[in-house]
């Protein structure tokens, strides 16, 4: 057995994995085998030599002084013909190794080392793509199956793109790469169960990150993030050096860097905004390419009253109200865009209130004391 000592050497060096953790899941095997093919009582065990590797199957008996179970039991005189030592109440290791012992011992030995191979490997893939939990990466297109796509990340390891997280309309051939956001790696029994998107914010939060060098180290911060995948999103950028334009600096030269990562997306439009404290300017720079007139906010209710000149309004507003409401996720705000027209129109109607209250007010006023004694003379 020599040959299994070399082996799980080599297998400690190459891969990583203890030597002891196998030796002591073969000598489990082991025992279970024996119990199974010869009625082994729960007192065997099973012992390998460390250096050589040699196996023997021993039953461990306690010594007493009348032997009831001998499966379990030992004289004291024959226990201490094999050793003086040992007293009544000592546990002796007797030798009961079977015919054939070897070759189930080396079946049992080879197949423990590649079930532990198989638990290292999943063991690693699991970790390494662990770590990139909430991150991106590129995988290849392998197949559809069924609504769901499989992706192949790497020569051993799949993911799984379901149908909640394709974006709408994204039709893939085989062997395309497309970049991926890792959801959640799970550890199943099976290995490791890795889901993916292309439909989360992260995914262009991540994107920019690798794309845009001032975004990665921190000069740069993405603030926040509105996203209708496969159409448009809009991120809201901060600059922490007053020298670097955070817009600027996300769209490269010529454009360069925001179109990347469009190509990735597949044509969905970016809108890059500048980040303020000042929830009125924010919400105006959210509501870009529309220009604004007014903004007014209640950061208690985090609503907004925004008035846009009339020929912005649908543009405002944008196709089927997304521009809205993209900008309303973006900050935070619930956001009531008026024309201009419609924002007089409607000063103009509380005006007309106002000034109704204002005379039935006067009128209460006038009605006095006297007023009060004609009323009381007229009821007698």
């Amino acid at each position: 057995m020599s040959e299994l000592i070399e082996a799980l050497n080599q297998l400690e060096k190459e891969k990583d994995i203890d030597k002891e953790v196998i030796m002591e899941a073969i000598e489990a095997s082991l025992v279970a085998a024996c119990k199974r093919d010869f009625g082994k009582a729960d007192n065997v065990k099973v012992s390998i030599d460390r250096e050589t590797g040699d196996m023997v199957v021993l039953a461990e008996k306690e010594v007493v002084e009348e032997v009831l179970d001998p499966a379990l039991e030992i004289s004291l005189a024959k226990a201490q013909a094999i050793n003086p030592g040992y007293n009544l109440g000592d546990i002796v290791n007797i030798e009961i190794t079977p015919k054939n012992f070897g070759r189930i011992a080396a079946q049992h030995a080879r197949s423990v080392i590649v079930q532990k191979i198989k638990e290292e490997e999943r063991k690693v893939i699991f970790n390494h793509f662990h770590c990139k939990e909430k991150d991106i990466v590129t995988g290849v297109v392998q197949r559809y199956i069924g609504d769901n796509i499989s992706i192949s990340l790497d020569d051993k390891t799949d993911a799984l793109l379901t149908k909640n997280e394709q974006v709408k309309g994204e039709v893939f051939k085989p062997t395309e790469r497309i970049k991926l956001y890792i959801i959640e790696v799970k550890d199943t029994n099976k290995g490791p169960r890795i889901l993916v998107s292309r439909t989360h914010p992260e995914l262009v939060k991540r994107l920019f990150e690798k794309e845009v060098s001032e975004v990665h180290d921190g000069t740069v911060e993405i603030k926040s993030i509105a996203r209708e995948a496969g159409s448009r999103t809009k991120i809201a950028v901060w600059s922490n050096n007053e020298d670097v334009d955070p817009v600027g600096a996300c769209v490269g030269v010529n454009g360069a860097r925001v179109n990347a990562i469009v190509n990735d997306l597949k044509g969905e439009k970016i809108d890059i905004i500048n980040w303020s404290e000042d929830p009125e300017v924010l919400i105006e720079n959210a509501l870009s390419p529309s220009k604004v007139i007014s903004v007014s906010v209640n950061e208690e209710e985090k609503t907004a009253r925004v008035v846009v000149p009339d020929y912005q309004l649908s543009l405002a507003i944008g196709k089927e109200g997304q521009n809205a409401r993209l900008a309303a996720r973006l900050t935070g705000f619930k956001i009531d865009i008026k024309s201009e027209s419609q924002a007089e129109e409607e000063a103009e109607q509380m005006e007309d209130i106002s000034v109704a209250e204002e005379n039935v007010s006067e009128e209460f006023i006038n009605f006095d004391e006297n007023d009060m004694e004609d009323i009381a003379l007229d009821e007698e």
